[in-house]
């Protein structure tokens, strides 16, 4: 073993680096009786606000080799989140699907090799677009044609044959959003650092506007811009889908609702942006929850999404229409799944506050998702105000 040290969430690289050489046999690209692979570094990826990723490379008789391990966060997991089982067994099903994924490699239930249960898959090159300074370099035929695969990719996730991948049993289906609205509760519940006006008052109101039981679909839980690895020469392509973590059966709605959550028009920076974020006084929460009809939905440095407002993009309104157009789907009361999109966010939000309050977390901007929380609150009451 050439590595000394890694990141928080490795603790021991002589055991993963065992580990790695018992199961990943011949993917390691070595010959029976070679000198055995040796993990040469570990480097945490940086942008996920949840489970932790980490680059490892492997050097041996037959070169240097890239793979990804993915682990669940530091510190208190949840109930039921950060399955990393769930999330191997959607990239073994997707594997060759007209949905590229990384090809998952193996899975370890042991939590004393790191600490926790993970799994290995597939290195796939590629860049992450989050924000204007990720598209500087764009044509804005480049972000039309971006936004367009991205339009397309959705279409393609809810479009999957969950029977023949062997995942209709990944989740219920039937009843999915009542089980959302209940499932964040408990999770706010959990997580919850302090009072947020007007929380109860939105899930009031999401439960009694509770849409009619629609169309059953795979659904990623956290389509975005920024979860997907793009290539963009000779033209922009989406080489791998990432961060499945929340995939279950359900609404595809909720995914395009939540995905226009993340989604920035042209001139709608700042509202999240962590200038505007004052301290998470009694005050200050209050303060939020005032009508800012000047303010636009935008996403702050830890949400980081404003790579939309590019030049070239599609608007939010023409990536909705894009995606109806190509399911048939009938997007009427989609205000409906936006605002249910912005409960999800901050409850999620709150649950990265919680552990960074810990001292749990792994990487820099967490001291801004605990700020966002109220006027993510406040957005979803303001499209509720105008759904229909």
């Amino acid at each position: 073993m050439t590595v000394s040290s890694t990141p928080p969430g490795i603790p021991d690289p002589a055991r993963l680096e065992a580990w790695l050489a018992a199961h990943l046999g011949d993917d390691h690209g070595d010959s029976p009786g070679d000198e055995p692979a040796e993990l040469a570094e570990v480097d945490l990826i940086a942008g996920g606000r949840s489970n932790l990723t980490y680059r490892l490379a492997i050097s041996g008789v037959s070169g240097r080799r890239l793979i990804v391990l993915r682990r669940p966060p530091l510190g208190h997991v949840l109930p039921t989140a950060h399955d990393m089982s769930r999330e191997f067994r959607v990239h073994a099903a997707l594997t060759g699907t007209a949905v590229p994924v990384a090809r998952p490699l193996a899975f370890c239930a042991d939590a004393d090799v790191i600490g926790a249960p993970f799994y290995v898959m597939e290195y796939v090159p590629g860049a992450v677009i989050r924000t204007r300074q990720d598209t500087a370099g764009l044509t804005p035929g480049q972000g039309r044609d971006l936004s367009e695969a991205l339009a397309d990719m959705l279409a393609a996730i809810h479009g999957v044959d969950v029977a023949a991948t062997g995942l209709a049993s990944l989740g219920r289906g039937s009843g999915y959003l009542k089980r959302q609205l209940d499932r964040w509760q408990r999770q706010w519940d959990l997580s919850a650092t302090r009072e947020v006006p007007g929380y109860a008052d939105l899930v009031a109101r999401l439960t009694s506007a509770l849409p009619a039981e629609g169309e059953t679909t795979l659904v990623h839980g956290d389509f975005r811009l920024d979860n997907v690895l793009v290539q963009l020469a000779p033209r922009p392509r989406i080489a791998a889908v990432v961060d499945w973590e929340m995939a279950t059966l359900g609404d595809p709605l909720a995914d395009l609702g939540l995905t226009l959550v993340y989604w920035t028009d042209p001139g709608e920076e700042g509202w999240l942006s962590p200038e505007q974020l004052a301290p998470a006084t009694p005050e200050n929460i209050a303060a939020s929850q005032a009508p800012a009809a000047s303010q636009a939905p935008q996403a702050a440095r830890s949400l980081g999404t404003d790579a939309t407002a590019s030049p070239g993009f599609l608007s939010r309104a023409e990536f909705a229409a894009g995606y109806a157009e190509r399911t048939g789907r009938d997007i009427s009361r989609i205000g409906y799944y936006v605002a249910f999109g912005y409960f999800k966010l901050a409850a999620v939000l709150e649950g990265i506050n919680a552990r960074y309050l810990q001292h749990q977390t792994v990487g820099e901007g967490f001291d801004q998702d605990g700020l966002a929380v109220p006027a993510l609150i406040t957005r979803a009451h303001q499209v509720l105000d105008t759904d229909g």
